[in-house]
């Protein structure tokens, strides 16, 4: 079983939606007990990294995550999911995060009427599709091809300390990581829910991750 965090925030029930159509066994929970018991945790989220924070820390769920995290346990974080494994974020503010790794969260700095490269008007948030160039290939990333595109929704981007743990990025006014990696974690800033076939392959082999298939 993958247990799908609630915290009262983001894109949950489509999250669910997705690992249901590969045959996943997933469970949404705000229990901590149940992210004990789980194989693996999916944390996605769309909102505000402290309001993240907050939640998590209210329902008893941050420190029950990074214990699960330390033991090896699969992770997979989408969006604010991957940005609150940092150690701090500069939204609305200077905040905490879980510190699984050493790095920030920062927002897109450049002129919202600078234009990329093709003519297209670079908006914040960053909206829409866009490819993720592979510089490690994850063996969740199995049968995804290098610059595949994913959707994206986001202001805030991560910038970790450890370049070992890139494993994406993606263009977009400038190079953000759009991807990490480190032995049972695996986080990324698009969203494989709303990223129609590929982004099902990587939910795929999320859910092969867990059950111990790679």
């Amino acid at each position: 079983m993958i247990a799908i965090v609630d915290y009262g925030m983001g894109n949950i029930r489509s999250v669910e939606k997705g690992f249901i159509k590969i045959g996943a066994d997933v469970r949404i929970t705000s229990d901590p007990r149940v992210v004990a018991d789980a194989k693996g945790i999916v944390l996605p989220g769309v909102g505000a990294f402290k309001d993240c924070m907050k939640n998590l820390d209210n329902l008893d769920l941050l420190g029950a995550i990074v214990k699960e995290i330390e033991k090896g346990k699969p992770y997979l974080g989408i969006c604010l999911g991957l940005q609150i494994l940092f150690a701090e974020s500069e939204e609305f503010g200077f905040c905490k995060g879980m510190g699984v790794f050493k790095g920030k969260v920062v927002k897109f700095r450049f002129d919202e009427n600078r234009k990329a490269a093709g003519g297209q008007q670079l908006k914040i948030p960053h909206m829409g599709w866009n490819n993720a160039r592979l510089l490690r290939k994850p063996p969740v990333f199995d049968g995804i091809p290098d610059n595949a595109y994913f959707y994206f929704v986001h202001s805030y981007y991560v910038v970790p300390e450890e370049e070992s743990i890139v494993a994406a990025r993606t263009a977009y006014g400038t190079d953000f990581v759009s991807m990490v990696w480190k032995d049972n974690v695996l986080a990324t800033q698009f969203h494989p829910e709303k990223s129609q076939g590929l982004g099902l392959k990587v939910l795929r082999g999320f859910s092969d991750f867990v059950a111990g298939d790679h």
